[in-house]
């Protein structure tokens, strides 16, 4: 979807794709795979079509769901961290005792664009004592280099434009 959601901005549509059974549950295997025999404990989902991807990738390996939301969604004290992005800046939140110190947290997000909303899931993650077993996201957007802001981390993505 070119243009959206704002001017020189190429969207990634993947509502087609969710609404297919078949390429819905491929999704969510592939999401999910590299991760099956990793001990996660918790999904950490960002906003809002990590919440689709997030919560089914937790259903497959059997943990709960975390939401990272933008900020004012949250109805508990929160914690927050503000974050650049291809078309301006925002932050995310995450209540405050959504994790255990020494989880093992698993991110899932549906496109790595230039890694600010990654990078700052991460630091939200960390503050509260998780420790992050990797990201996985169904696709990343290489020529926007979005992998060096999360360089240190294990890094999944099922498709690369």
């Amino acid at each position: 979807m070119p243009d959206f959601p704002k001017a020189g901005i190429l969207f990634y549509d993947i509502t087609t794709l969710l609404r297919d059974p078949t390429g819905f549950k491929t999704t969510v295997d592939l999401l999910a795979m590299p991760y099956a025999d990793q001990g996660i404990d918790a999904v950490v989902g960002i906003e809002s079509r990590g919440f689709i991807l997030g919560a089914a990738v937790a259903e497959r390996l059997g943990t709960g769901f975390i939401p990272i939301r933008k900020p004012g969604k949250l109805p508990a004290k929160s914690i927050k961290e503000t974050y650049d992005l291809e078309y301006g800046q925002d932050a995310l939140e995450i209540h405050e005792d959504a994790i255990g110190k020494g989880q093992r947290i698993l991110i899932v997000d549906d496109v790595l664009a230039t890694g600010g909303t990654a990078a700052a899931a991460v630091q939200l993650v960390r503050k509260l004592g998780g420790e992050l077993q990797g990201l996985t996201f169904l696709i990343e957007l290489l020529f926007l280099n979005g992998r060096e802001k999360v360089a240190r981390e294990k890094v999944h993505s099922v498709l690369q434009y």
